[in-house]
């Protein structure tokens, strides 16, 4: 990876736990470039814009998300095993440090839920892909019969993105001690509702 590369990389990263905690738009050239130590003009040579940023960020934290849930739990034999280790792997997302504001797509999904334009559009395809993967790995508890047939693999990710939703609801703002160990309760009835016998 070139300098170039690792400074715009070094920028997402920054930028990212910033807007986990000051939204989307709390991230600014001229906030990055005083945080990095950084010229504004050379930080706005690798975006161009405020909007290519926040894409940008919004892609990057995509990518972290990939490496830190998604593919640890796609090294799992498919079924619960799967899983249940996407949503350990996702509750471990919702408190990793280098996001301290939380899940940088929950807070994104409040702020854009009603401002159109391409962020917006570019937050709603990661979530709808998001999505159709925890689906997917649903299906394969299926296909392996540790579900029943009749699973609705897009109403188990509805409903495990909901529990998601309440986890980080309840431990961010309410500050409630008992987020994690409701959350477990919530995901372990929500397997057994759709396990076979």
């Amino acid at each position: 990876m070139g300098k170039g590369a690792v400074t715009r990389q070094t920028i997402l990263d920054h930028a990212a736990g910033v807007a986990s905690a000051a939204g989307l738009e709390g991230i600014t050239i001229g906030r990055l470039a005083d945080d990095l130590h950084l010229s504004k003009s050379g930080l706005f040579a690798h975006f161009r814009s405020k909007e290519a940023l926040q894409q940008g960020v919004l892609e990057a934290a995509a990518e972290h998300f990939t490496v830190v849930v998604v593919r640890p739990a796609l090294a799992q034999p498919r079924g619960r095993a799967r899983l249940r280790t996407l949503f350990e792997r996702w509750l471990a997302w919702a408190r990793d440090e280098t996001t301290p504001g939380g899940c940088i797509f929950v807070a994104a999904a409040v702020e854009l839920d009603d401002r159109p334009g391409p962020v917006r559009d570019h937050l709603v395809a990661l979530q709808k892909s998001w999505l159709d993967c925890i689906a997917r790995v649903v299906r394969t508890a299926i296909a392996t019969r540790e579900f029943r047939p009749r699973t609705d693999p897009e109403q188990m990710a509805h409903d495990l993105y909901g529990i998601m939703l309440s986890y980080h609801h309840a431990a961010r703002l309410l500050q409630d001690p008992e987020a994690e160990r409701r959350a477990r309760r919530a995901f372990d009835a929500l397997v057994r509702a759709a396990a076979t016998a």
